[in-house]
């Protein structure tokens, strides 16, 4: 991500100008020299500029202001009298800095290069566990946004799919117990098994127990390899979109943070119960409850993990997600979008934490594509 960054300010219309800094630096120690006194002699500052080559050029640029700058020493130092010369000790400062400089360099663009792959395994992780959705999936239309706390890696916990099957569209936002690869590992297996049970099991009760029946196997797995997951756990709500009843919605909590109705009568939490998390129903003797809830046509399904209800300021407070939402839903008319709502979310957390995530987020939004909401609507009314 830095790496990046770096290389976009030091091009300049498609060109690359990292040579300028260096350059720019060997002249000013040159006239400097040449515009001051005897006792003030500072050719030998000349060997900063492999130095700085080496943290912004590649090798064979490096070498070439390194070969440069001793070069210039010698012009420079040969045009004063002998007695002002800066003498044999400062050229092999020069000489050897720059070769050091080279060294550095070669160093910094094979740890770039490590980076770069590295990032590049993260996305392709990412974009399997967050597979990318249609822009209208199962007759819903969506946005999300997934930040990781660790910009670096650009992956974690946090998960969200939208399944459609002959039985409705599913929709399963979550977020694993934990950090790390273990927690991206527990994501995929849980995913896997929504993205199954999600299209052939009829009932969502069962797509519910699937769930918890693949979270238990897989805690299993882990502890029969010796790895310490035989406690982890996920935070989830599964939804259902029945056909038949355009204005309801099924849900089952586990344990997370409480789906929202976000419509032009204002911001209402979804009472969908207080179900323990995925892995946890042994505790209790069962499964959290299918809910069925109204939804309105006009109203558009907000889910966010404890990225967000949990991100503080500088003072510790907890961000205000209801409380933010208000005005700007009053300020907006008719059906509010999901892409809207989203960035909403995002930049009002990122704004609150100062940019300070200490947890993965995930905002995502859904709505019943407007088509597809007007066409059960009109089925409905033949039926009746």
């Amino acid at each position: 991500m830095e790496y990046g960054r770096r290389r976009q300010l030091l091009r300049v219309r498609g060109r690359n100008v990292a040579w300028v800094p260096p350059l720019l630096l060997l002249v000013g120690i040159v006239l400097l020299d040449f515009n001051t006194t005897e006792r003030f002699r500072i050719i030998t500052w000349i060997v900063l500029v492999p130095g700085t080559a080496a943290a912004i050029c590649g090798v064979w640029t490096t070498g070439a202001f390194a070969v440069l700058a001793v070069v210039t020493y010698v012009a420079v130092d040969s045009a004063w009298p002998g007695q002002y010369q800066a003498g044999l000790g400062d050229f092999v400062l020069v000489a050897v800095g720059g070769m050091l400089a080279v060294v550095a360099c070669a160093v910094r663009l094979r740890k770039e290069r490590q980076t770069l792959h590295i990032q590049d395994i993260a996305e392709t992780t990412r974009r399997t566990v967050l597979r990318p959705l249609p822009p209208r999936w199962g007759g819903l239309e969506h946005a999300g946004v997934y930040l990781a706390a660790d910009v670096e890696a650009r992956v974690g916990g946090d998960f969200y799919d939208i399944q459609p099957g002959p039985h409705g569209t599913r929709l399963f936002v979550g977020d694993v117990q934990g950090k790390g690869l273990g927690a991206v590992e527990t994501a995929a297996a849980l995913l896997g098994t929504f993205r199954e049970a999600g299209y052939h099991e009829k009932d969502l009760a069962t797509v519910a127990e699937r769930l918890e029946i693949r979270m238990l196997r897989h805690r299993r797995h882990t502890t029969a390899l010796g790895r310490a997951d035989g406690d982890r756990f996920a935070t989830a709500v599964l939804i259902g979109f029945p056909e038949d009843t355009p204005e309801t919605i099924e849900v089952v909590n586990f344990g997370h943070e409480a789906p929202l109705a976000v419509g032009p009568g204002g911001v209402r939490e979804l009472p969908s119960g207080d179900g323990l998390p995925l892995g946890f129903a042994d505790l209790v003797g069962g499964l959290p409850p299918v809910h069925r809830v109204p939804l309105a046509a006009d109203e558009t399904l907000l889910l966010v993990t404890d990225g967000v209800t949990e991100a503080r300021d500088r003072r510790g407070t907890f961000y205000p997600l209801v409380r933010e939402l208000g005005p700007a839903v009053a300020a907006g008319t008719g059906h509010p979008d999901p892409g809207l709502l989203v960035r909403l979310v995002r930049d009002g957390v990122l704004r609150h934490c100062g940019g300070r995530l200490v947890d993965d987020t995930t905002v995502f939004a859904v709505r019943r594509a407007r088509e597809a909401a007007r066409e059960d609507g009109e089925e409905g009314r033949l039926r009746s």
